[in-house]
């Protein structure tokens, strides 16, 4: 079993991130599992969310406590949560920061990619809301979903122009983690 873990704020998209990862890894044909975490449902507050992949069905719905990826929404939260607990050592710490990854003041032997996921989320869609940006770099970063699958469930998420922006959002994120 693959497991990721997203760490954001309320407000910032993690849960319609977590949800998209999922249904992406389904649209791939992959099991696959979306489960929100909150503490106070309010905007700005810390939150969590998980998502699991499998090549056979997936029945736990617990929190991820030992995730192979961890996404990083907000760095603000770096020193108030400890992102990396339960991460192994060859596992995928992905950031949302314009600092490269030997900047991060992070201690992890996890491989750290860092993207700028807020920049590419203003440029692209005028807003910093950078959920689809952050699926991007999760694709660009890990292989495990196709930008066929990254497409096809952002464009059914999002109608129109609104939709071809998140696209066009994941695309440039993917490109800059893939290259």
């Amino acid at each position: 079993m693959y497991q990721i873990r997203i760490h954001g704020r309320g407000g910032q998209g993690s849960v319609t991130l977590a949800q998209l990862l999922a249904q992406a890894g389904h649209e791939d044909g992959i099991w696959s599992q979306a489960t929100p975490s909150f503490g106070v449902e309010r905007r700005g507050a810390p939150v969590e969310a998980y998502v699991r992949y499998s090549d056979e069905k997936i029945t736990e719905r617990s929190h991820v406590e030992q995730p192979d990826c961890v996404i990083v929404q907000d760095t603000s939260l770096l020193e108030y949560v400890d992102v990396t607990e339960g991460l192994s050592d060859d596992g995928i710490l992905i950031v949302n920061t314009d600092a490269d990854p030997e900047d991060v003041a992070i201690d992890t032997d996890a491989e750290i990619v860092t993207v700028d996921a807020t920049e590419i989320a203003l440029e692209n869609l005028g807003r910093p809301i950078m959920n689809t940006a952050l699926l991007g770099a999760f694709a660009g970063a890990t292989d495990k979903l196709s930008t066929e699958s990254l497409e096809a469930v952002i464009t059914r998420k999002f109608e129109g122009e609104i939709g071809q922006k998140n696209v066009a959002a994941t695309t440039d994120a993917y490109t800059e983690v893939h290259a």
